[in-house]
């Protein structure tokens, strides 16, 4: 079995930093951390966790609630989550609140039952989750979406900007009536993402008109409705932006019962880069956000205040980018 002195000769580095660099300390060199995960991970260490857990009175287990288990955007969130948290030597529960407050509220009150040391959660943004854990003194890091009242870390994506961007890239294509398919009111994410559409629109000088904007939940059955809606109106879009991937698979459905064609009768620009969006003909331009990322930060920001090392709360804001491809270009 490896040791912490195995992981320091393989990283190169002291037995002092392998144990601050899997403790989430923020003093140690993000490069050197890297490599001390690295070396972990290839050696398959794992720290003393029931001598830590009698010290701490707590176990070595984080919670990662969020809100749909199928998306790929969310799957990725957790393989980010399950590395770091691995590496440190934490064991990780998948929980799916299905953006349902109350299911998300018995998922916070398993982990304070089982004295999970933290919390990593994409809140539904309703109900008492931030009170219930700031009482039992619970570390909470907030992944996707901001907690309303938390005193805890927060990981998001610039979605407005990335929103507005994707719309100007659909007005400098040639398209003039672009829609927006979003995510339910009050849904930090698909609230700011009709936002940017909005600031692009104002920005290439386009008429905003809200006969051009459905609302759905974040999963494929509404958005094929809502997009049904959109396109058999006497006046429909020639181009769409859609709010996440699973309702871009709605989207997709409801073009092909109606005969439109994507990227020929209509342009499409959905978020995130889900493994089929290349094979698609024409492929999927997409928002890519970087989801691994966004739980690799998240994990390392919650590990850094169960150690005790950090306190005050922070906002990490990362940004995502367009990957232009067929479904938005006209030749």
């Amino acid at each position: 079995m490896a040791t912490i002195s195995d992981v320091a000769s393989r990283a190169g580095v002291s037995t002092a930093t392998v144990s601050r660099a899997l403790n989430g300390k923020s003093s140690v060199d993000p490069e050197l951390a890297a490599r001390v995960l690295a070396a972990a991970a290839e050696l398959g260490y794992r720290p003393n966790g029931p001598a830590r857990n009698l010290r701490r009175q707590e176990t070595a287990v984080l919670a990662l609630i969020i809100s749909d288990v199928e998306n790929p955007f969310f799957t990725a969130i957790a393989r980010g989550v399950e590395d770091v948290a691995h590496a440190a030597g934490y064991s990780v529960v998948l929980c799916n609140s299905d953006d349902e407050p109350d299911k998300e509220h018995e998922y916070i009150d398993v982990a304070l039952q089982e004295r999970m040391a933290g919390v990593l959660l994409s809140p539904t943004g309703r109900g008492d989750s931030a009170e219930l854990l700031s009482r039992n003194r619970t570390p909470v890091v907030a992944v996707d979406r901001p907690l309303p009242n938390s005193t805890g870390d927060t990981v998001l994506v610039d979605s407005r900007l990335a929103a507005r961007q994707a719309t100007e890239h659909l007005a400098e294509q040639g398209y003039r009536r672009i829609g927006c398919l979003t995510g339910p009111s009050g849904v930090p994410t698909a609230d700011d993402r009709l936002a940017g559409y909005r600031d692009g629109l104002r920005a290439e000088r386009l008429p905003r008109s809200d006969t051009l904007v459905r609302r759905s939940e974040f999963k494929a059955a509404g958005a094929k409705e809502a997009a049904r809606s959109l396109l058999s109106q006497p006046e429909p879009p020639d181009a769409v932006l859609v709010a996440n991937n699973m309702m871009a698979v709605g989207v997709l459905e409801a073009m092909a019962e109606l005969g439109v064609r994507p990227g020929r009768d209509v342009g499409v620009v959905a978020f995130d880069d889900a493994p089929w969006t290349t094979l698609l003909d024409p492929p999927l331009t997409v928002v890519a956000q970087p989801a691994y990322d966004m739980g690799a930060v998240a994990a390392q920001l919650l590990l850094g205040r169960i150690s005790g090392e950090r306190t005050e709360a922070t906002t990490t804001t990362l940004s995502a980018h367009l990957v232009v491809r067929a479904s938005s270009t006209r030749s």
